[in-house]
């Protein structure tokens, strides 16, 4: 069984994935005592925690947590879903404060920001945990079952895998630091980590990695792993959607192929936050060893040199 009753901070309370973090901490039977936004569109907190107190400055965020800690009524956990380039620091901040962190992805932008916070850890006790919630899905578990299975009959098998994941994104986002590679650490780690992770997962470290694509809107290249072959699309421009998804009004498109057999996984997102933490809080979750392969991954993918494709295959995506 999980731990309830334990008291939460956020930090980023206003982004996007804020609200998954919200009721994440209801549904386990926390409560969040302090929130932190610079932006002040915050009236989600109303359907989940009304009574927290909100902030807007970082140094009064600051100020409050350790007070709260000074008189006994410290937070347990700080949850954090602020920009890319701000994990890190908030990450430290939390274990300062004598809170665990758990963490959006990415973890933190680069490899060598790891060792620090491993450092962290050991000089205050408490532990850093990420969301790769990818991990726990069911459809992914049993891919990663079979897998296993197959591998003690024939440890040789190398798997042939596609993965194509198109998110449609307007203007604004091109404008926002996610737009900006120096915060958001490129679209590579802003809207692949999750899956180079689940690759690892399934079929074991990275042995290889060239880039095919690096634009503002679309990347692509080729990796291997001890069990896989992939080629992997990832783009925000809704161009590059296949007709049928766009006949059916749809702006996002998920395919991973294995041996050319798609791995469904297209649906049971909503509660994988909730699931994320109940791993957490009962023992379990995923730390910075854990993330360390696919930060890697996409720390790479930033500065690799472009390799020409002589397959075709990311040019008859682009040119479909």
């Amino acid at each position: 069984m999980y731990k309830s009753g334990l008291r939460f901070a956020i930090i980023g309370v206003g982004g996007y994935i804020a609200p998954r973090h919200l009721k994440a901490i209801k549904d386990t039977g926390n409560i969040l005592v302090a929130a932190l936004d610079k932006n002040d569109s915050v009236g989600i907190m109303d359907s989940y925690f009304p009574d927290a107190d909100f902030f807007t400055e970082f140094e009064r965020f600051d100020r409050h947590i350790d007070k709260l800690r000074r008189r006994g009524e410290g937070v347990d956990f700080v949850s954090i879903c602020s920009p890319n380039y701000l994990h890190d620091a908030h990450i430290r901040f939390a274990l300062r404060s004598g809170a665990n962190a758990i963490c959006e992805k990415p973890l933190v932008l680069n490899p060598w920001n790891v060792d620090g916070l491993k450092e962290m850890e050991k000089e205050t006790g408490k532990k850093v945990y990420t969301i790769l919630q990818l991990r726990l899905h069911e459809n992914i578990i049993k891919t990663k079952r079979m897998v296993e299975e197959t591998l003690k009959r024939d440890p040789s098998k190398i798997w042939d895998i596609d993965l194509t994941y198109i998110t449609s994104r307007g203007n604004w986002y091109f404008t926002s630091w996610k737009g900006d590679d120096s915060k958001s650490g490129g679209l590579a780690t802003n809207i692949g980590i999750h899956f180079f992770d689940m690759l690892s997962f399934i079929f074991g470290d990275f042995k290889k990695n060239l880039v095919y694509l690096r634009e503002k809107d679309a990347y692509a290249g080729y990796i291997e792993l001890e069990h896989a072959r992939v080629r992997w699309f990832l783009s925000v421009n809704a161009k590059y959607l296949p007709e049928s998804v766009v006949s059916q009004g749809k702006r996002t498109y998920r395919s991973i192929t294995m041996d050319g057999v798609e791995i469904e996984f297209s649906e049971g997102f909503t509660e994988l936050h909730t699931e994320s933490y109940r791993h957490i809080l009962s023992g379990g979750g995923f730390g910075l060893d854990d993330a360390l392969p696919s930060i890697k991954v996409v720390s790479e993918i930033r500065h690799l040199d472009i390799e020409k494709d002589d397959t075709g295959w990311v040019e008859k995506i682009i040119k479909k």
